[in-house]
């Protein structure tokens, strides 16, 4: 049961990125950054937020579905994991090396903790499936 606890709080967080994300353009006023004139680059930052959302929102659903389905393999749980935690390992090492919200500390760790936290729940989900010869 700890698995699928530990497998459903990173997904959340990772669907609620995803969805946040969708918005992140507008909230931050991206096209005021960019000259209105560079239409292919408006679109082509659009398309990848969109891509880079759905990905988080997808990812998370995967997971959530492969850690409380009956149907699922240990071997494809532990991938889906596996490439969860290359992707919240890799952002928390972007966040240290090009930092988010470095006007304001407090925004800046927490940013990084938050990854961090995410990266461990999914870590510790799949130490506890790869220890164990049973699924869940």
């Amino acid at each position: 049961m700890l698995i699928r606890i530990l497998t459903t709080v990173a997904s959340a967080m990772t669907i609620g990125f995803g969805i946040w994300h969708f918005f992140v353009p507008r909230i931050w006023r991206w096209s005021s950054y960019i000259d209105p004139k560079a239409t292919e680059l408006v679109r082509a930052i659009q398309a990848i937020n969109i891509f880079f959302s759905l990905s988080l929102v997808l990812i998370g659903l995967m997971n959530i579905i492969l850690i409380w389905s009956s149907e699922s393999n240990r071997f494809s749980i532990l991938i889906v994991l596996s490439v969860s935690i290359v992707l919240w390992v890799t952002r928390s090492l972007l966040q240290i090396a090009y930092p988010q919200g470095s006007i304001n500390p407090f925004l800046r760790y927490g940013i990084l903790l938050t990854f961090l936290l995410v990266a461990l729940l999914y870590l510790g989900s799949l130490v506890l499936v790869a220890a164990n010869n049973v699924i869940l």
